[in-house]
Order: C-alpha cells, then structure tokens, then sequence
C-alpha cells in the first residue's frame, strides 16, 4: 500500500506571523497619547490633594480631564501593542528571565494606569449628580495619585530597566538609548516625587525607542550584514 504523497504549498508549512516594522508607530502613538493626558491632567488639577473641589465646577476643567482620561485606554492599547513589537524584533534571543519581568510590569503598569483613570472618571462622573464631599474627593485623589506615581511609574522603571537590559545583550537599539533609559529609569524609581512632571520620562523615552526601531526597520537589509569570517 502507497502512501498518499504529501501536497506542500503555502497552507501546509505555514510561515510565523511577523509584526511589521511599521507596527513601532504603536509606540509612538502611545507616547503621544499618553503625554497628552499626562498634560491635560496637570494643568487642569490643582497639584495638591487637599485644595477645594471648587475647580470641578468650572466645565472647561472638567472638559479637559475628560479628554485626558478618554485617551488613557487607547494609551494603554497602544502600549500592549508597542510590547509585541519589541518581544517581536528580539526574537529567538528572549531570555525567559528578562521577558517575564518585561511582560509582567508592562501589564501591571496599563493595569494601575486603567485603575487611576477608572477612580478619577468616577469622581468626576459623579459632579453632575451628586458632588462628592471634601473628604471623598481628597481620598479619590490621593488614591490616584499613588496608584500612579507610587505604583503605575515603578513598574514603568522596572520595564525601562528589563528593557534596557536586553537593548543591551541582543544590541536592537542604539546604544545612546540603553543610557537615556538607564537613567530615566533611575529617576522615575528614587525621583518621581520631585516634581508630577518627571512622569514625563517613560513616555518620551518610549517615544524615543519607537522612532529607533522604525528608522531601523527602514534601513536597507543587505547593509546590516556584514563580510563572513573565515576559518
């Protein structure tokens, strides 16, 4: 009995998905959405938790904090995108170790993002209905505030640290970047508190990545390669 030969076209081998180069601009989209919200917030809230919710009545204020919170999920899509990205341009080399840190403070930093934008819409959601008290809008905040600053932003140094981390061991970026990284992250673990604009880092750092990874995505392959060693 003859066995059936085996047909081999495009459907049988398969061929593994590969993210295009292209897909970096997630990166890009995340930084600048985030960075939107980020000013929005700052300059439409007062800085300190325990000024008066008087600001809340003024619709332009509120207008501005809406846009900014509507913007933190597609920030959030954006990032977990960016993170396929760059597991894609690292490839066969993904250490085990270094991509489970790297998976996990990139989930767990949307996760504590989508949290504060979840607490501050409710308190503002509720102005219209019902103004919260002093007491429940200073707890809202300071709860938002330390989601974000205390939690939120460590785990965007952890990820800046893992990252930079296998920058450095599988040489995908530039080497300039593994420093501005090593650096940022530095100052969001010890510094956040310094100033509520030092949250800027991640996301300008990010951006910075992004750009880097398209330019190289752009690049002429047959340049990358260099003459095979002998003997």
């Amino acid at each position: 009995m003859t066995e059936a030969p085996i047909v081999e076209g495009p459907m049988q081998a398969g061929s593994p998905l590969r993210t295009p180069r292209a897909a970096a601009l997630a990166g890009i989209v995340f930084s600048v959405l985030l960075i939107s919200a980020l000013v929005l917030l700052r300059i439409s809230v007062p800085a300190r938790a325990d000024v008066p919710g008087e600001w809340l009545t003024d619709s332009w204020r509120r207008t501005e904090v809406a846009i900014a919170l509507n913007l933190v999920p597609f920030a959030g899509i954006a990032f977990l995108w960016f993170v396929g990205v760059v597991r894609d341009r690292i490839g066969a080399r993904e250490d085990r170790f270094f991509a489970t840190v790297f998976l996990g403070s990139g989930l767990l930093f949307v996760a504590m993002l989508f949290a504060a934008a979840a607490i501050s819409g409710g308190l503002i959601a509720g102005v219209s209905s019902a103004p919260p008290s002093a007491g429940t809008l200073a707890l809202g905040r300071n709860v938002t505030a330390i989601l974000l600053n205390v939690y939120a932003m460590r785990m965007a140094a952890v990820f800046t640290l893992t990252t930079v981390t296998i920058a450095r061991r599988t040489e995908i970026v530039s080497r300039w970047l593994t420093v501005a990284g090593l650096v940022s992250a530095l100052v969001l673990l010890v510094g956040v508190g310094i100033s509520p604009w030092v949250e800027l880092l991640f996301p300008l750092w990010i951006l910075a990545l992004s750009i880097d990874i398209l330019a190289a995505g752009l690049k002429p392959p047959g340049r990358a390669a260099g003459p095979a060693r002998q003997g």
